[in-house]
């Protein structure tokens, strides 16, 4: 029989992006399923009382996709790969990129909000959105909502733009480490729909971009958070079985 002859010897750098796709693979799963469990939703509804309940179960989730997507895939590159630094991994504060990061995050934003504004009042985006379905808020709920979206895309963000971009970049090169992120970033939003799914795709491969030009996530990350927020916000406005209580003043 005729094989081809392989070659399954693992150097240093097979091994740092092996690491940082597993970690992308088993962060992101761990968080969804924990995020999605009935068991765990029932546990709050079972304590809380009904608007509580759904505080309190979507901020555990973001925490989740904190800690999971991020504090940990992080925790586990630099100890595996303790050559590297937090900066390489995109959280530094570069002086040489930092008027780079504050035009094109000031310029996305005007570019992605508006738009973010139109989709959000949709009703089929208002299926999904707010996330939080209580059916009165106060200004803890929506104060804890804009808290649980910035820590959430932030672990998010350190995933995708960081462990798993960067370590990609170095050892397969610039344009198979977008492939790569952006297939796995637009799959992450296969569950949200179509619109998101495609969505995804564009926004992805901008955001790989700049992130390697400025050498750091704060763009993607910042840009991120101002489309979740403005999203979230105009689905809490125009929600027809959602209020808002502090607007009825």
């Amino acid at each position: 029989m005729y094989t081809i002859p392989i070659d399954f010897h693992l150097d240093s750098n097979a091994a740092k992006a092996i690491t940082a796709i597993f970690c992308a693979l088993i962060g992101f799963s761990t968080f969804w399923f924990l995020s999605k469990s009935a068991a765990i939703k029932a546990w709050f509804f079972k304590k809380y009382a009904h608007d509580l309940a759904c505080r309190k179960h979507i901020f555990f989730t973001k925490y989740m996709g904190f800690l999971w997507m991020g504090i940990l895939p992080l925790l586990t590159m630099l100890c595996l790969f303790p050559d590297d630094s937090l900066g390489y991994f995109g959280l530094n504060g570069r002086k040489d990129t930092l008027l780079f990061s504050l035009v094109w995050t000031l310029g996305l934003s005007i570019l992605v909000i508006p738009m973010a504004y139109f989709s959000a009042k949709k009703p089929k985006n208002l299926v999904n959105y707010p996330q939080i379905r209580a059916k009165n808020w106060d200004r803890k709920t929506f104060y804890i909502n804009l808290l649980g979206w910035a820590i959430y895309l932030f672990g998010y963000e350190l995933l995708f733009r960081g462990v798993l971009l960067f370590p990609l970049a170095e050892t397969l090169g610039i344009w198979p480490a977008i492939a790569i992120n952006i297939a796995l970033y637009a799959a992450t939003h296969i569950p949200k729909g179509l619109d998101e799914t495609i969505g995804a795709a564009p926004l992805g491969l901008v955001l790989c971009i700049l992130t390697l030009q400025s050498g750091n996530i704060w763009i993607a990350f910042l840009v991120h958070v101002a489309l979740a927020w403005t999203n979230s916000l105009t689905a809490l406005r125009y929600h027809p079985d959602i209020h808002y209580t502090h607007w009825k003043k």
